[in-house]
């Protein structure tokens, strides 16, 4: 089927609420991907960083298929190992505590924010401005963008949207506030790293008061820094984190993992899903979580992403580069939508805009000094045209 009828199959029968770029990707492969006339791709976005051990992983896609042939589903009425497993791995990993499997990011917020109102009913949770937590009606609410809530209003109730600043945070939590939900760094809104001091002062505020701090890390944590989880280089450490996209290595899995104080809020009943931690997306979250929690991959991770923030410094219309690890954004003094498609159509390298002047990248975390090197040449000629 051709792309053409691809586009005419969407006119007709797909809700308009996606805006694709004119390409139809048919495979991939580590950090290269193929559309359907056959020319090869350099993905520097890794779909929004899900794919962060590059496409169909040799050991993930072993371990989904032997499960596939295996078992694919039988609901959380029953065990299956590999859900409990990857529990267990995740909180060995992390904060100690428990483990909600779910199948998305935006499902792990929705964890997190009735796990902190049970803890304390009726309390508010504090957002910052520039968040970005999912699409659903409990994270859209913790999303303060007017754009994406404006829409859908009237909105769930409890939300305090205030500045991403120490005193702002500080100033907004008292007796009545369930949680802080923040972002170590916000992803959506052009990869703005939340300072050390601005996490600290949430967490000061949150033992004050008896708030519990939650760490989004959807997009930043797996590795995307140059550590496992991203609060581990701010010395501040939450009472839960929300993760999933890079999680189940190209799947649909994500998690609310508790420290030991949120760990038993929840009771049976409280809260569930059908296919959550099913065994075929457990399995490969497993083998995805091995594969990146390798100090050595952490190690290439760091240094990489130097070596990447420094090229891009020096490429044209580039006034400012910001991120940690492989997880970058480049600020231009030019409409960064035209670049990233320029980049894509006549460049070849898949990157995206998260704003108008931002150009946002989220390499596989297993690319190399090559890749590098080849993603600056084709930005410089997408920059340059």
């Amino acid at each position: 089927m051709s792309l053409a009828e691809l586009q005419e199959i969407e006119r007709a029968s797909v809700i308009h609420s996606y805006a694709r770029q004119p390409v139809e990707f048919v495979r991939g492969e580590g950090a290269r991907l193929w559309d359907c006339d056959g020319n090869e791709y350099l993905d520097f976005l890794c779909g929004i960083s899900v794919t962060s051990v590059g496409h169909c992983h040799p050991r993930v896609v072993a371990a989904a298929g032997e499960q596939l042939g295996r078992l694919m589903h039988a609901s959380n009425l029953f065990y299956t190992e590999p859900g409990m497993r990857l529990a267990a791995r995740l909180s060995e990993s992390s904060l100690g505590g428990k483990v909600y499997l779910c199948n998305s990011g935006a499902e792990a917020v929705e964890a997190a924010i009735k796990v902190v109102r049970k803890a304390r009913p009726r309390g508010d949770v504090v957002v910052a401005h520039g968040a970005f937590h999912g699409r659903t009606y409990g994270a859209l609410s913790a999303t303060p963008q007017e754009s994406k809530q404006a829409p859908f209003a009237p909105l769930v109730p409890g939300f305090r949207a205030v500045g991403a600043d120490p005193e702002a945070i500080s100033r907004a939590v008292d007796g009545d506030t369930a949680a802080v939900l923040l972002e170590p760094i916000q992803g959506e809104t052009g990869v703005h790293v939340l300072s050390e001091e601005l996490l600290r002062a949430a967490r000061e505020a949150c033992d004050e008061h008896g708030a519990a701090l939650v760490f989004d890390e959807i997009q930043c944590g797996m590795g995307r820094t140059g550590t496992l989880w991203a609060y581990e280089q701010t010395g501040v450490r939450p009472d839960a984190i929300t993760v999933a996209k890079a999680l189940g290595g190209g799947l649909p899995v994500g998690a609310l993992v508790t420290g030991e104080r949120l760990a038993d809020v929840l009771a049976p009943g409280d809260h569930g899903s059908t296919f959550a931690g099913g065994p075929v997306v457990a399995a490969a979250a497993l083998a995805t979580l091995e594969l990146i929690d390798d100090p050595a991959l952490l190690g290439s991770v760091r240094s990489l992403g130097e070596r990447l923030a420094a090229g891009l410094q020096e490429l044209p219309h580039v006034i400012a580069v910001r991120g940690r690890g492989l997880m970058l954004a480049a600020e231009l003094d030019v409409p960064a939508p035209e670049i990233a498609r320029r980049a894509l159509l006549d460049q070849r390298i898949v990157v995206n805009a998260t704003g108008a002047t931002t150009l946002r990248m989220l390499p596989p975390l297993t690319i190399g000094d090559a890749e590098v090197a080849e993603a600056l040449r084709r930005l410089r000629g997408a920059l340059e045209a």
